[in-house]
């Protein structure tokens, strides 16, 4: 079994790097996303006993002071460490610019949904998943689709 410092990629494609015993997580270790998050933490024997989870962005989750989109703040959090934009440019993702979304298809924050075969790929355009009948209606219902264009009132003469 796997013992020492070391890496191990699991089939998510998500990667430890950190101290193993008996082949299992234990001592300090962090977990890597694929898409750039990970959770760092003191493992005892393939549990976690203590850590803290970043976002890819470098927001730290807080389980007992969290404050990021509470209902009170619907801010980004890049807009809560660089401040707001001006009047009348609206911030309509975390990511500033936002991704620019592929024809037909829906921006669902891991990666692009395409409503017509039901696939979400992600910003590189690489396979994630094919989406079951509840996540084609969450997308469809609540993500920002290609064709969304704000606009500023045309002012009447």
């Amino acid at each position: 079994r796997m013992e020492g410092f070391g890496y191990y990629t699991l089939p998510t494609g998500a990667e430890y790097r950190g101290s193993l015993w008996d082949g299992m997580f234990h001592g300090e270790g962090h977990l890597v996303r694929p898409s750039g998050g990970g959770y760092r933490a003191l493992w005892d024997r393939g549990v976690p006993a203590q850590g803290k989870y970043t976002f890819t962005d470098g927001l730290e989750f807080e389980e007992e002071k969290w404050l990021y989109c509470d209902g009170y703040d619907r801010r980004f959090y890049t807009e809560i460490c660089s401040g707001f934009k001006p009047p009348g440019i609206a911030q309509l993702t975390n990511l500033d610019p936002p991704k620019i979304i592929p024809k037909g298809c829906y921006d669902c924050g891991d990666g692009f949904y395409n409503p017509k075969t039901r696939v979400v790929v992600d910003y590189k355009r690489k396979f994630l998943r094919n989406a079951d009948d509840d996540e084609h209606e969450w997308i469809l219902r609540t993500c920002r689709k290609a064709w969304d264009i704000t606009t500023e009132p045309k002012l009447k003469p």
